[in-house]
């Protein structure tokens, strides 16, 4: 059953001394089953940042539901660029964001269930978590051949992941947080999750590409409205709490004082881009010229998302080397993005002669470069 969570009807709750008396204010008996109302990538995974930062959990476990329109999740020691298609990403519209826990990237969308758990730091058990939902996915469907790796992921015969799993773990709390694919789009899944840059070197946690599919096409009853239940259910029982799940809003700034700060924080180029860990790109391009094709060279060293080094080489009877100078130096301190790039290229492009056949392939080439970002 789900319960509209207001400060009426609050479940009661502790907080940290740190937070506002406006936020919640009593306390939790047992734990707590939440289920967030908004489909917002950012607002969600603030939820999971202010429970963190805010709650006492000592005794008082907390279980959280989440779902987002479709977006792209990278973790917080990841290379988006390395991770998947940007380019896609921003034609399509989807959102990318980057969480505060480690592991891999991951695509959300409304047929994929996010569930955290969070408990104190001494608490933290990710297998016991994942065998709890084995438990729930066997109480509605028997017949289902699913088992936890030692990788802590969740297969379903043997061989497709349907639950990946990422943690934090603080000074006190902690939380493990995993996804569980009931009816997820797996053609937009791969293609966003695929991507199409060459040449980058880099240190960032990698991702591992896995089989995947929708607990959907295993059983059509398998909808996330009925597998939230069943865990919510099996979560209630094993904490010996009330299995109602609380309906959260998470703009709502009476019950989490500060949360909004933490979603705009979250949506930041600064956070998104900007934390990636340093690398380089070494790659090349052809462009057509009188009938043959030139080969241009590019090397960049990126450091907080910002370009640190920057060498393009091209032939000089193709493009002089006084103009690719500039790109150089223009292109060094700025942001390795499109948009930047291509404001910096246009007020080169005016500094230039009016030379037609010289902007064209000035175009050509920043299009080309664009490509890489």
């Amino acid at each position: 059953m789900l319960i509209p969570f207001s400060m009426k009807n609050c479940f009661q709750l502790l907080c940290n001394h740190q937070v506002p008396a406006a936020g919640f204010k009593q306390t939790v008996k047992n734990g707590l089953i939440l289920q967030s109302v908004s489909n917002d990538v950012y607002q969600n995974l603030a939820v999971e940042d202010w429970i963190h930062d805010h709650m006492n959990l000592e005794g008082k476990p907390i279980l959280f539901f989440w779902r987002n329109s479709p977006s792209v999740v990278i973790g917080r020691h990841q290379n988006p660029w390395q991770e998947c298609n940007l380019n896609l990403l921003r034609e399509e519209g989807i959102k990318l964001a980057r969480r505060r826990s480690g592991g891999g990237t991951v695509y959300h969308d409304m047929g994929n269930i996010n569930l955290t758990f969070f408990t104190t730091k001494k608490k933290y058990d990710r297998m016991e978590n994942l065998k709890l939902i084995l438990r729930a996915l066997n109480a509605v469907q028997p017949q289902l051949d699913v088992q936890a790796t030692k990788r802590f992921d969740l297969l379903l015969d043997g061989q497709f992941k349907i639950s990946g799993t990422a943690s934090k773990i603080g000074r006190t709390t902690a939380y493990h947080h995993c996804t569980l694919l009931c009816s997820t789009d797996g053609t937009f899944l791969s293609s966003l999750l695929k991507s199409p840059y060459q040449g980058i070197r880099s240190n960032a946690t990698a991702s591992i590409p896995s089989l995947v599919k929708n607990l959907l096409e295993k059983d059509p009853t398998l909808t996330c409205e009925v597998l939230m239940n069943a865990v919510a259910t099996e979560y209630a029982a094993y904490h010996q709490i009330d299995h109602h799940i609380h309906l959260i809003n998470p703009t709502d700034e009476t019950l989490f004082p500060g949360i909004n700060s933490k979603a705009k924080e979250l949506q930041t180029w600064e956070w998104i881009y900007g934390k990636t860990p340093k690398f380089s790109i070494n790659t090349s391009f052809h462009v057509l010229y009188e009938q043959s094709h030139l080969e241009i060279k590019v090397f960049l060293d990126i450091k907080n998302g910002r370009i640190e080094i920057c060498n393009i080489e091209a032939p000089d009877h193709w493009l002089p080397l006084e103009i690719r100078d500039k790109l150089n130096s223009s292109l060094i301190g700025s942001k390795f993005c499109p948009t930047e790039t291509t404001m910096l290229t246009n007020i080169l492009l005016r500094t230039c002669p009016q030379d037609h056949k010289l902007h064209s392939k000035w175009n050509i080439l920043c299009e080309k470069i664009k490509g890489i970002m």
